[in-house]
């Protein structure tokens, strides 16, 4: 199911504390964006136990229960796990990659909060979620039927909420400081193949596996940390991003001309890492329009235009990378930016 109006972490609890109170959502987002941990959240915050059930790890029976005999009839006694005498939160986990069988074993339970003889107290809700097929996850069509029984939600990872989250959870500085930074590296898309890719949930992991390491962990350890949790572009990214923590250089001091670019041959990570982070700051800091630029605004353009000199006599490749256009052609940098700076670097607008 393609998104068509998405929330963010952030907004979810209060939808869900008015819509799941009384019909079955369904929550839809990529892997790793923390819809689990979300809906667990959020039966916390309403008092109820949250039972957990994987459609990945079920069979009908499962649900519906196996037959007994009560006197001279038959009845199904469904499982103790759903069959419990207090409010709680039903969450169907992974609801969409069930077999069809499955799913259909869910519909009274969904629509009628009821399995067999038996009905949920008043008071449960019923959350189910599921990744995309877009996102490359295990994920079978939904029956009609089933689809339209939940309120639809898409979650979208937000960087902002999750780093008001991450302040509150224990997540390594390093980590916080380079999303902070990078913030559009704290999700990326599901590769084809199988290979890492960044998620929240795998800066969450990162974040772990540093602090048990402790912050002396050696280069190669750091290499394997983050060639395992990440996108290996946002990898090679990071480990340049603890180099410049570790030997107190940053971009900030390159602005204030305090340090300029490094040139050493084996810091070319660190050069990479230094050139995306001022192409993110000029995006960030430049104006649409040349009118609009102020005092302080045109003392930063003439400097990055400086910096932009000196970068490309060290390295084309890496002054290039700065002013380069979006993977679609699309130019991220303001034009009349780009025009002063192809002007007064015409070996840049040969090859842009």
């Amino acid at each position: 199911m393609e998104a068509t109006v998405t929330v963010t972490p952030d907004q979810l609890p209060e939808l869900l504390l008015h819509v799941a109170v009384v019909r079955p959502v369904f929550l839809w987002g990529a892997p790793g964006i923390g819809k689990s941990s979300l809906v667990r959240s959020f039966a916390e915050s309403l008092g109820l136990e949250c039972v957990t059930l994987l459609g990945t790890q079920l069979a009908p029976e499962d649900l519906i229960g196996v037959p007994q005999i009560v006197g001279d009839r038959s009845r199904f006694a469904p499982p103790e796990l759903i069959a419990r005498p207090t409010p709680y939160c039903l969450f169907l986990d992974e609801l969409n990659a069930a077999a069809p069988e499955v799913q259909k074993s869910f519909y009274s339970l969904i629509l009628d909060r009821r399995i067999g003889s038996y009905e949920l107290p008043a008071g449960s809700v019923v959350i189910g979620a599921g990744n995309r097929a877009t996102d490359n996850a295990l994920a079978r069509p939904m029956a009609s039927a089933l689809v339209n029984r939940m309120v639809h939600l898409h979650l979208r990872a937000d960087v902002d909420d999750w780093l008001k989250w991450a302040a509150h959870n224990d997540i390594h500085p390093w980590v916080v400081r380079y999303v902070t930074q990078r913030p559009d590296h704290l999700w990326s898309a599901a590769p084809k193949s199988e290979a890492p890719f960044s998620t929240p949930r795998g800066w969450h992991m990162l974040s772990d596996a540093l602090h048990s390491c402790g912050d002396d962990l050696d280069d190669t350890l750091l290499d394997v940390l983050a060639a395992g949790t990440l996108t290996p572009a946002h990898a090679s990214a990071f480990r340049a991003f603890v180099k410049t923590i570790r030997h107190a250089y940053d971009l900030e001091a390159v602005l204030k001309g305090e340090a300029g670019w490094p040139r050493d041959p084996g810091d070319r990570d660190l050069l990479y890492f230094l050139s995306e982070t001022f192409r993110a700051r000029l995006i960030k800091e430049l104006p649409g329009s040349r009118k609009h630029v102020s005092g302080g605004v045109h003392r930063f353009v003439l400097r990055a235009k400086t910096m932009l000199v000196e970068l490309a006599e060290i390295s084309v490749e890496c002054a290039q990378l700065v002013i380069a256009s979006d993977a679609d052609g699309v130019p991220v940098l303001p034009s009349w930016f780009l025009v002063e700076v192809t002007r007064d670097l015409p070996r840049l607008a040969a090859r842009r």
